[in-house]
């Protein structure tokens, strides 16, 4: 069953170089929608509602996390 989670992701000057949504494509079967997002030289923050499994997107979140980029559920 699918589902549908909407994430405010908080992503770190540092990984601004990396191909992040690239890595969320290829490694996750799930299907990112960006609704808003805004990048400065410090760090950047983007509203994407994700649908996928339940358990692909807990996977994804772990990642993401792991990469240290900060997942708040809205």
């Amino acid at each position: 069953k699918m589902a549908s989670k909407k994430v405010e992701l908080i992503i770190p000057g540092a990984l601004k170089g990396e191909p992040i949504f690239y890595h969320i494509i290829k490694s996750f079967d799930v299907i990112p929608n960006i609704i808003e997002a805004s990048f400065s030289t410090d760090m950047g923050w983007a509203i994407v509602q994700f649908k996928g499994k339940a358990k692909e997107l807990d996977k994804l979140f772990s990642f993401l996390n792991q990469k240290g980029v900060r997942v708040n559920l809205r």
